[in-house]
């Protein structure tokens, strides 16, 4: 399994880049204003470079067919690592999947984003997509089992022979990311701050202490 980073954040992304921890890195328009990204060439070159080949998601900021065309040839011609997110439909339930095929065939990779179910999955992976995005949080927002979800398209993926890769994205907790990694993901995208949690456990810090008194008293 994978691990890619969900930030826009430079030293967090050379934090864990240096533990040899970080496979890629995933961002969107929000993360970026959240990490307040106000150059998106400059910030994305950047995290690409010090990927190296490792794979950096950028979305298309537009739900125009030919601008998602134009806006992907543009940000492919960054970086070699530069995976293109498109959403699968756009927000009047259009969907994207003419688009995903032609930027395969291309030669361009597509993340295929804000994926809420097993159909849309399908038709993602039909069309080409080289990476599928589930949005785990979401869908339990809505009642749904992201688990169960997740472990379906994992066995149809198997048993089909695709090689599009699941990312399950939207961590909302440590425990999303422990089921994701359970249930057949390829890749997790995890925010930083769950980065330090996942390694952190008040027993073990209070374990080690024990450790290092006892190592320092008299026989």
């Amino acid at each position: 399994m994978k691990i890619f980073l969900d930030t826009a954040k430079i030293e967090e992304i050379r934090h864990w880049s240096k533990k040899g921890i970080i496979d890629g890195v995933t961002t969107n328009p929000t993360i970026m204003l959240k990490d307040g990204v106000d150059n998106i060439r400059a910030n994305i070159c950047q995290i690409a470079q010090l990927l190296e080949n490792r794979p950096v998601s950028i979305e298309v900021t537009t739900d125009n067919p030919q601008e998602i065309v134009e806006q992907a040839k543009e940000f492919s011609s960054w970086a070699d690592n530069i995976v293109v997110k498109i959403p699968v439909i756009d927000p009047k339930g259009n969907d994207m999947l003419e688009v995903i095929y032609s930027l395969g065939k291309s030669g361009i990779r597509v993340n295929v984003t804000a994926l809420m179910s097993f159909n849309q999955a399908i038709l993602a992976v039909k069309a080409g997509a080289n990476f599928i995005s589930i949005f785990a949080g979401r869908v339990c927002d809505e009642g749904h089992d992201a688990a169960t979800l997740i472990q379906q398209i994992r066995n149809w993926l198997d048993s089909w022979n695709y090689r599009s890769e699941i990312i399950v994205g939207s961590i909302r907790s440590v425990m999303d990311i422990q089921l994701a990694a359970i249930n057949g993901a390829h890749i997790i995208t995890i925010p930083p701050k769950f980065m330090y949690k996942m390694c952190d456990h008040m027993y073990t810090r209070e374990t080690v202490r024990t450790f290092l008194e006892d190592s320092r008293r008299e026989p």
